[in-house]
């Protein structure tokens, strides 16, 4: 989906972790751009963001002055111009006032599980590469160009292309368990069952249930509530409210819609401020 655009600015919360020396505690505006299966995240005098982990690959650019992350509670800050951290792994960030441009791709796509046999070996890693670097100071120029919604995703799957590089053809997501992920996003506005699931997989329950961490590295129930908050995110993005937008994604209610963004993307909904949606390709 190419054309959910918005502009965000925020005040992170108190009980964030201590931030290094010289961080600020806030998020500048920027935009936010997804399609299926990824998102790229742009934005300006980027400070702290509270720790978090989600179903997706984080790519992490900042190609003018390097900013800092860790990879769990309590390890050590590592600088960076260039990262990845891989899926469901805690996860802390602080951009260090910086320009910053973050991917989030979903590890079942073909461009996600190339990344992971490419880096999967390790939490986080840092990217030494000037070639990513010089690709993603294109993509913080075309934002300041104005460059289209189109434009600015095709620079981000790019740098994908460049950090997957000569990567041997990866396995293909096992057709059933793909067909499952196709069910479940279809309908995410109301209940899903593990049997419900399995049903459309053509298996048990029981086999189903293993299949499925196998081939996604997370478990059911999680990979419907990670399903369920982007679609939420996609939908307020488009111009829903944040309450229409969790009832349609599934959430009871609005307050279990934030504490889930909380903990996967270490802010909350209402920080966004929302600019008005670009037409797509624009």
């Amino acid at each position: 989906m190419i054309g959910a655009t918005a502009r965000y600015e925020a005040v992170m919360p108190k009980s964030a972790a201590p931030a290094p020396r010289g961080s600020r505690s806030k998020v500048g505006g920027g935009r936010v751009l997804m399609w299926r299966g990824g998102s790229l995240w742009v934005s300006r005098d980027t400070g702290l963001v509270q720790p978090h982990a989600h179903h997706a690959i984080q790519v992490t650019l900042a190609p003018r002055q390097p900013v800092k992350l860790r990879s769990e509670d309590g390890a050590t800050w590592v600088a960076a111009h260039a990262s990845i951290v891989m899926p469901d792994r805690e996860h802390q960030f602080d951009g260090c006032g910086q320009d910053v441009a973050i991917l989030l791709l979903e590890p079942e796509t073909k461009a996600g599980r190339m990344l992971l046999a490419r880096y999967g070996q390790a939490s986080l890693t840092v990217i030494p590469d000037d070639a990513v670097n010089q690709a993603s100071q294109r993509l913080l120029d075309g934002l300041a160009s104005r460059a289209s919604d189109a434009t600015l995703v095709e620079s981000a799957q790019a740098i994908v292309g460049l950090l997957a590089g000569h990567v041997p053809e990866v396995d293909a997501v096992d057709p059933r368990i793909t067909r499952a992920l196709d069910w479940i996003r279809g309908h995410l506005d109301g209940p899903i069952t593990l049997g419900q699931v399995a049903g459309v997989a053509h298996l048990s329950p029981s086999r189903f249930r293993h299949l499925f961490v196998a081939q996604t590295g997370i478990s059911f129930r999680a990979y419907v509530l990670w399903s369920r908050v982007s679609a939420g995110m996609v939908a307020a993005m488009a111009g829903q409210s944040w309450t229409e937008a969790a009832q349609n994604a599934g959430f009871a209610d609005s307050a279990h819609f934030t504490r889930t963004c909380r903990r996967m993307f270490g802010i909350s909904p209402t920080m966004l401020d929302r600019g008005k949606p670009a037409a797509p390709g624009g």
